[in-house]
């Protein structure tokens, strides 16, 4: 599956389980990501992980995308209860009934940020000065950044945006590298922030 990296490479012991997780891991997770549809993307897929494991959401990612119009907030902004009862019966995606409601909401909340002149992607990265956070230590699940990224998110009409998934969609899009320090990808992530 990934040929670009050896799988002799040292990695963040999550990554290094699996085809599917190390190509996860070497060529995505924890690269620094700025534009607004692709973060609010990557968000919504963490709300779709919460009570899961990544593996699964990775697995049904492209069926996600499918059924979200790849993302596209104008269009998942329409979405009736139809295209919800829809959804709740693709047994390609995850199906959780809140899970879904919550995209439609956080695509209108995405648009409305939209149509007060600020870029989700702007805004998200003037919360830690424009540059990822390089961390170490022991890796939290949460820390009072992403408390603070959720209470905002939530003004904002923003829902499945817990501390805790914000801080897993902070580590996924390089705000924060939290690789770690022996991995391979640790000194390229903090080289592209």
């Amino acid at each position: 599956m990934n040929s670009e990296f050896p799988d002799d490479l040292p990695r963040c012991p999550w990554g290094d389980n699996d085809p599917m997780m190390r190509d996860y891991h070497d060529r995505e997770w924890g690269k620094p990501v700025r534009d607004s549809r692709a973060l609010w993307e990557k968000l919504m897929l963490d709300g779709f992980q919460a009570g899961l494991s990544w593996r699964i959401v990775l697995k049904k990612r492209e069926a996600l995308r499918q059924a979200f119009y790849h993302f596209d907030p104008q269009k998942v902004a329409e979405f009736t209860e139809e295209d919800i009862e829809r959804l709740v019966n693709d047994a390609a995606i995850i199906r959780s009934r809140s899970k879904i409601t919550a995209v439609i909401k956080n695509a209108r909340a995405y648009l409305a940020m939209q149509a007060s002149g600020e870029e989700f992607g702007d805004w998200i990265w003037g919360q830690i000065g424009g540059q990822a956070i390089q961390h170490t230590g022991p890796v939290p699940t949460k820390d009072a950044l992403s408390e603070r990224i959720s209470k905002d998110l939530k003004k904002r009409g923003f829902t499945f945006v817990g501390p805790t998934i914000v801080y897993a969609w902070m580590e996924a899009t390089g705000l924060i590298n939290t690789h770690h320090p022996d991995c391979f990808r640790r000194a390229q992530v903090a080289k592209e922030t």
